[in-house]
């Protein structure tokens, strides 16, 4: 039998179908474009999504026996909202992930609502691209629109409400909303009656391994696939995404190298960083996990070879390779669209720092790969102070294609760096969890004990670590000596 997994990325929609755990047997993407329509707005029209996964799976089903396929994951971007009239009719562009445009409602939550309620309640504290806060913002702003919601939803599962009909979310991707009991696995009552929305709004929650519905006639038509397939609730793309490389254990942790970076680690049990430092979420095996996240990760390495340099990226890569590490000096911090981990500053802006005429083109692309790996190194320096440890580090995203990114990634944690040897990501994680939801395994740990692991492996250089050990603490202080600035940048800004 086979299995779709639908991963719904914010550059794109990836779906895999797979046969066996991690190999993929046919993969398509189709892109869809993202709006800016004000400065730090982020944007996407859900429908666009709905043609490009249609799209997708006309495709991967020209050479598939549609017979074959026994059930459907799926996965994607976190904390959009995703608002329906009382016809499914969506009424307004999903708000995306990284946007920044609710400061002031996450001000409101965390410091008149208290981040200590918010913290009992949900297990995080409000950041800006947490779906509760984009609600507040709708309803203050908008409330012509809020006015006619019928239904809250997130990204991924407004394309299983078009596959199916039903509205079902799970737990991994509830845990984002700000809305949801991370703790006791359903929504918050609490935090529904403070930003002004019921239980009867939202979708029903399951576990990320459960069949939540069937394949109805409407999207037969549309797509191919046969009526009455089951469709598993399938997870947030971080926490489908260690399903398919196999990160499920507690002491293991996943790199996600994508648009944003992630920095995510498998818990057995329920526990909360008490300052907020890193998020608190369910998982996708019934346990927890605990995550940092960074908003420019590979959009940062993406923006300096194209937007800039218009240029290949084999060209500048190489020039990096020749600089050595810590760039000569350089720092870049990445902080292009704001900063969620550990710096919660929708303000925070890029900058490279310490140029001199010295510098070359090579130096300044090897500051921008170290400069990421900083930041997510933030979030490994966190886990260290809530004493969690790691024997190895898994990567995956689209970040992977360079080995120097991940050499640079094994010298500055000093632990081995494993890149999975599949380009499925998220989307083999979700169709892993339609083979389990449907009873090909009995578990996920049975079904990660089938993948293929033939992955690269990257060793640490010891004598880079030292270098990239002395820079680290620098590369923090840079941030907290330009954090009033960037404040003032933005107000002079709003002014102009």
């Amino acid at each position: 039998m086979g299995y779709l997994g639908i991963d719904l990325g914010t550059s794109g929609v990836k779906i895999v179908y797979m046969e066996e755990p991690g190999k993929i047997e046919k993969q398509v993407t189709k892109e869809y474009p993202i709006y800016h329509p004000h400065p730090g707005w982020s944007e996407q029209h859900p429908m666009d999504w709905w043609e490009a996964t249609i799209a997708g799976i006309q495709e991967i089903l020209k050479d598939v026996d549609t017979s074959d396929i026994a059930g459907i994951g799926l996965s994607g971007q976190m904390h959009g909202m995703v608002a329906l009239d009382k016809n499914g009719e969506v009424l307004t562009p999903a708000i995306l992930w990284n946007d920044q445009r609710t400061h002031e409602e996450c001000l409101y939550l965390n410091n008149e609502v208290g981040r200590e309620f918010l913290t009992k309640h949900t297990g995080n504290m409000a950041l800006t691209g947490f779906t509760a806060p984009k609600i507040l913002w709708l309803k203050k702003n908008q409330p012509e629109i809020f006015d006619q919601v019928r239904y809250f939803m997130l990204p991924k599962d407004f394309i299983g409400y078009k596959l199916t009909g039903e509205l079902f979310t799970d737990v991994s991707d509830a845990s984002g909303t700000l809305y949801f009991n991370v703790e006791k696995r359903t929504w918050s009552q609490e935090i529904l009656d403070i930003i002004g929305i019921n239980e009867a709004m939202l979708p029903k929650v399951f576990e990320s391994y459960e069949v939540a519905a069937k394949i109805n006639e409407s999207a037969s038509t549309q797509t191919g696939l046969p009526v009455g397939v089951q469709v598993i609730a399938g997870g947030g793309d971080n926490a489908a995404g260690a399903v398919g490389s196999g990160i499920i254990h507690e002491g293991t942790a996943l790199i996600s190298l994508g648009t944003s970076g992630v920095v995510f680690s498998p818990q057995r049990t329920y526990s909360v960083d008490e300052n907020n430092r890193l998020h608190s979420f369910c998982d996708a095996t019934g346990k927890w996990h605990v995550m940092g996240v960074m908003l420019s990760a590979a959009a940062s390495l993406k923006w300096w070879i194209e937007d800039i340099h218009h240029g290949d990226y084999d060209q500048l890569l190489q020039e990096a390779e020749a600089s050595p590490a810590g760039s000569n000096g350089l720092y870049f911090l990445p902080y292009l669209s704001g900063e969620r981990t550990p710096h919660n500053d929708p303000f925070a802006r890029g900058s490279f720092i310490g140029l001199s005429p010295t510098h070359t083109r090579g130096d300044m692309t090897r500051a921008v790969l170290e400069g990421v790996a900083f930041a997510l190194n933030d979030s490994f320096a966190i886990s260290k102070d809530l004493n969690l440890t790691f024997e190895q580090v898994s990567i995956i995203g689209g970040g992977t294609k360079s080995s120097l990114w991940m050499q640079i990634f094994a010298d500055m944690l000093q632990t081995t760096v494993v890149t999975s040897s599949n380009s499925g990501g998220p989307a083999v994680g979700a169709a892993i969890l339609a083979a389990v939801g449907t009873g090909a395994y009995q578990s996920l740990e049975e079904a990660c004990t089938k993948m293929d692991e033939n992955g690269k492996v990257f060793e640490p250089n010891v004598s880079n670590g030292e270098v990239y050990a002395k820079m680290f603490p620098v590369f923090q202080k840079v941030y907290s000596a330009l954090k009033d600035t960037f404040g003032a940048i933005y107000q002079v800004n709003e002014s102009l």
